[in-house]
């Protein structure tokens, strides 16, 4: 893989998940401020560390930037845990795991909106990142509040990270 489908269907939603209509991944990306769902796990280790994936530089929204375990849009016909559980298993390789739901929120950067349902984890289930990501790794607290800041992460990851767990 390497590149987006940009005719793939996104569920458009209301701040409270409800499917009011559904759009493009490029017209959800090209600005337009369409609300669409997406799904963040954040995969811990036993010892406590998170592991975080590196977007390949053939992504259209933040190319090579490290991010969050697992994140991925919601299909059309698709509900929340369907998501996530596709999208840990194509990007990872994860099969067995209980994700705790988090927190519920809107984000929003200048080229799209979206619903964020972030989840966590914790497994001692070696993840195997395939091609969608560009690798990964898990990083301790330190490592993460080090490079916070220095452009090495996506928006994104460093306010969901400062939101949930500092």
């Amino acid at each position: 893989m390497d590149k987006d489908n940009e005719q793939e269907l996104f569920p458009v939603v209301d701040e409270q998940g409800n499917i009011i209509d559904a759009a493009s991944r490029s017209e959800c990306h090209s600005g337009s401020k369409l609300l669409h769902p997406v799904v963040h796990l954040h995969l811990f280790d036993e010892a406590g560390r998170l592991y975080l994936q590196r977007r390949p530089d053939w992504k259209d929204i933040q190319p090579g930037k490290w991010d969050t375990a697992v994140g991925g849009h919601v299909d059309l016909g698709e509900n929340i845990h369907q998501a996530l559980r596709r999208e840990a298993r194509e990007e990872l390789g994860l099969t067995d795991f209980e994700p705790e739901l988090l927190r519920q929120y809107v984000f929003e950067s200048d080229v799209e909106r979206e619903l964020v349902n972030a989840f966590k984890t914790v497994s001692n289930q070696e993840p195997r990142p395939s091609d969608e990501l560009d690798g990964g790794r898990f990083w301790s607290k330190e490592e993460i509040l080090d490079a916070l800041d220095t452009g090495m992460f996506t928006p994104n990851f460093e306010s969901e990270y400062r939101m949930l767990f500092m």
